[in-house]
């Protein structure tokens, strides 16, 4: 079970660290926000294992506000990035 905490954690660790360079690089404002998102996702997830780990519930709180974050933040940016006509 070690071996498969610590492989997740790397895991999360390299998606938070491309995430990172999109933010830092993404040559258009929808590549920055697709990568904010994926950031989001990665922390709820990161967040996911440490309660699974240490077996708590302390965080599902931070974790439902940060998904309703991210997901209304996307559907903002969508909204305003659609043509109208």
């Amino acid at each position: 079970m070690v071996v498969a905490i610590f492989i997740a954690a790397g895991l999360l660790i390299l998606a938070a660290l491309c995430a990172l360079y999109r933010i830092a690089r993404g040559p258009s404002i929808l590549d920055r926000v697709l990568a904010i998102d994926v950031l989001l996702a990665t922390i709820g997830g990161a967040l996911a294992m440490d309660m699974a780990v240490n077996r708590h519930l302390d965080n599902v709180v931070l974790l439902v506000a940060i998904s309703v974050i991210g997901f209304i933040g996307s559907v903002t940016v969508a909204r305003f990035v659609t043509d109208r006509k």
